[in-house]
């Protein structure tokens, strides 16, 4: 029997694989007994200093951590001893090892090791809230957690990327991602430990950090989820998003592609928010990589919708190259993503011949942008285009009835074919010349545009980056 195991509970497997990283070792099953007492220490000493930290500095940024986990520990107890000798007995026994009392052992919550230490929601994260009754066997004052995961259940903020009130884990198909997640946010947590939250990136999102892995760690087809969670007395709360098994085979043709680096960087950067006094305070190659992941109450914005809306602002500036490198990011993801077959072009031409031919083509294209993602309106629109180009003795084949019903029928899928019909008829109206917001390239911002391009798409900020800027709480469904 290992000294830990990685269970399929994902906050205990997230400290789990944080346990690891701090011991040095390949993965929780290559974790001793003698790693478990070091990571004990290190977790008791940095517990410690956090609970006896003033609030002015920044090692209570991991107190607020702890807190947001732990809201009932002897840690985080508002009447918790000031002097960190005094608390010592009381933290250093939560990681102690177990008794060898056979009597009172009883098979552990996580991995059914036999222990005899009891843990209720003081120490664990999730567990009963303080409405519950009656969640626990008779005659049982918690929930038996062996020394391996209760460890790895105060290791979990190190694993997981942490905000001052809330933290996210990864539950992955894939080992390695799920390490290397683990590395970064241990990574991070010692920088949240060192400089607070001050010294994080404006905007950094758990989002891009799991693509990041998932770019670097995995292969082939790969599912993720992110559970992001609170564990407060007043409201605790869990958020579920996932990923597609095929996003890594899309990452990987983005970051191998130049045209859908550029129109993932373009994206990027039309996400970008920022402040009164126009810093970025909300990075935009963070918001874009949100939009990969779905949410489990289907309260999310999809990739495809947020691609559709940056291309059908009827302000938006983009230049032929831009909006065709926007456009075929939307196919590309389509196809890899959903495995969407769907030829548009005809379609498309009919729409934009419709458009260009009108006495007033900004007139036509806003009465376009009107009915793009409604299936009746559309619908209504292409009947109108069709007889029109007709009666004006149009002399080349257009695309009939038989063509539309996919586009304006209620089946799986309309949705985004309705989207990236829009995305190709607004690239055919900017080629023939049709205003459709189309600025001069700028050549400055063009080297800027470049620079980005030559960069990995799913990229970071580097760890020698971190200094310099502000911090950014994670925005909340």
């Amino acid at each position: 029997m290992t000294s830990l195991v990685a269970t399929g509970h994902p906050l205990q497997r997230a400290g789990a694989w944080a346990t690891a990283v701090i011991a040095e070792r390949e993965d929780p099953s290559r974790v001793s007994v003698a790693d478990l007492d070091t990571v004990a220490s290190i977790l008791a000493a940095d517990v410690l200093a956090a609970a006896a930290a003033p609030k002015d500095t920044s090692r209570y940024d991991w107190w607020k951590v702890l807190f947001a986990l732990y809201p009932n520990s002897k840690a985080t107890h508002s009447k918790r001893p000031s002097d960190p000798d005094v608390l010592r007995p009381e933290i250093e026994r939560l990681f102690a090892p177990d008794l060898s009392d056979a009597g009172m052992m009883r098979p552990c919550t996580f991995c059914t090791v036999g222990t005899a230490v009891v843990w209720a929601k003081s120490n664990l994260p999730l567990f009963d809230t303080s409405k519950a009754l009656n969640t626990l066997p008779p005659g049982v004052p918690g929930w038996p957690v062996c020394r391996g995961c209760r460890i790895a259940m105060w290791a979990l903020p190190y694993g997981a990327w942490v905000t001052a009130g809330s933290a996210t884990v990864l539950s992955c198909e894939k080992d390695a991602a799920e390490r290397e997640f683990a590395r970064r946010n241990v990574w991070r947590a010692r920088r949240v430990m060192q400089a607070g939250f001050t010294g994080m990136p404006a905007g950094t999102r758990p989002e891009l950090v799991v693509l990041t892995a998932l770019r670097d760690a995995t292969d082939g087809l790969c599912a993720t989820t992110l559970w992001s969670f609170k564990n407060d007395n007043q409201d605790p709360w869990l958020r579920v998003t996932r990923t597609r098994r095929a996003v890594p085979a899309f990452l990987a043709a983005v970051d191998g592609n130049a045209p859908l680096r550029r129109g993932w960087q373009l994206l990027s950067l039309a996400l970008n928010r920022y402040d009164s006094q126009g810093r970025i305070a909300a990075s935009g190659s963070g918001e874009a990589a949100r939009l990969l992941f779905e949410a489990e109450d289907g309260r999310s914005r999809p990739l495809l919708g947020q691609l559709h809306r940056v291309l059908a602002d009827a302000d938006g500036a983009w230049s032929v190259t831009d909006r065709e490198a926007l456009v075929r990011l939307a196919f590309t993801y389509a196809e890899e993503v959903f495995g969407m077959e769907t030829d548009l072009e005809p379609v498309a031409t009919l729409i934009a011949e419709w458009i260009a031919r009108g006495t007033s083509p900004r007139g036509r294209l806003a009465e376009y942008r009107k009915a793009a993602l409604s299936d009746y309106q559309l619908g209504s629109l292409l009947v109108q285009a069709y007889t029109r180009l007709q009666l004006d003795g149009n002399k080349t084949p257009l695309a009939g009835p038989e063509l539309w019903k996919p586009l304006i029928r209620r089946q799986p899928r309309a949705w985004e074919q309705r989207m990236l019909l829009f995305a190709r008829v607004s690239v055919m109206l900017q080629q023939r010349g049709v205003v459709v917001g189309g600025k001069e390239t700028d050549p400055e911002q063009e080297r800027k545009i470049q620079e980005l391009v030559d960069r990995p798409a799913f990229a970071e900020v580097r760890d020698d980056e971190y200094d310099g800027y502000h911090d950014y709480e994670m925005e909340q469904a």
